[in-house]
Formats: C-alpha cells, sequence, structure tokens
C-alpha cells in the first residue's frame, strides 16, 4: 500500500477549514491545517509536505507569497491555490506542479485535482 500524500491546508475561515479537511480526510490524505501562512511555515519546518493547499486571500502574508517561500525549500511541492478569481497565467509562474481551484468549488473538483496529483507524483 503507498503511504498517503501529506498535505498542508492553509485556510483563514474556520467553517471553509473544517470542510476541506473533511473532503481530503475522505480522500485519505493525510492533512495538517492552518489558520495562517505564519503557521504553516511553522508546520512546514517540522516534517516533510507533498502538497500544499492553501488560501490566496490571507491575512499577513498571502498564499502565493507563503507558496514562493515553501517552494524554495521543497522544489517538488505541489501547489493548490484556492481563490475567488481564476489565476490564468499566474500559476506558470510557480511552474508545472501549480494548480487553481476556483471558490467555491465542489468535492468533485478537489477529487479530481487530488487524483491527478497522486497520478502524477506515482
Amino acid at each position: 500500500m503507498t503511504q498517503a500524500l501529506q498535505v498542508l491546508y492553509v485556510e483563514d475561515n474556520v467553517d471553509v477549514r473544517e470542510l476541506v479537511v473533511m473532503f481530503l480526510e475522505d480522500e485519505g490524505l493525510a492533512v495538517v491545517q492552518c489558520g495562517s501562512a505564519e503557521q504553516a511555515e511553522s508546520e512546514f519546518a517540522q516534517r516533510r509536505f507533498d502538497v500544499l493547499i492553501t488560501d490566496v486571500s490571507l491575512p499577513s502574508m498571502s498564499g502565493t507569497e507563503l507558496a514562493t517561500r515553501l517552494q524554495r525549500l521543497n522544489s517538488d511541492l505541489w501547489l493548490v491555490f484556492c481563490s475567488g478569481y481564476a489565476m490564468n497565467h499566474g500559476l506558470a509562474l510557480f511552474g508545472p506542479r501549480a494548480r487553481c481551484l476556483t471558490k467555491p468549488f465542489e468535492s468533485e473538483e478537489l477529487h479530481l485535482l487530488m487524483k491527478e496529483i497522486r497520478a502524477c507524483a506515482a
């Protein structure tokens, strides 16, 4: 049996965070949830993650800035940006392992994206 992908999920809205964590855990993923970019940096320093899923609009540091910092530490990190706006060309700046989920998204969209990442990571 393959080891579950290690996911770092960053969302400052508690209700959204709890719902998405439930979806991710239903996918069989190991999830560490954070309410801020600073908390996420602290968690990232303590263990290895395969995927960063982050809201773009976070207080004090944006999800894109967080992704830039963490990607410098682990170039193999998959990045999933959750945003109310399509990121289109902005994703290219983060390389081939960057994706965007436009809010609000359905659990099926998250499922398909995680399936894609698992297939690429295998």
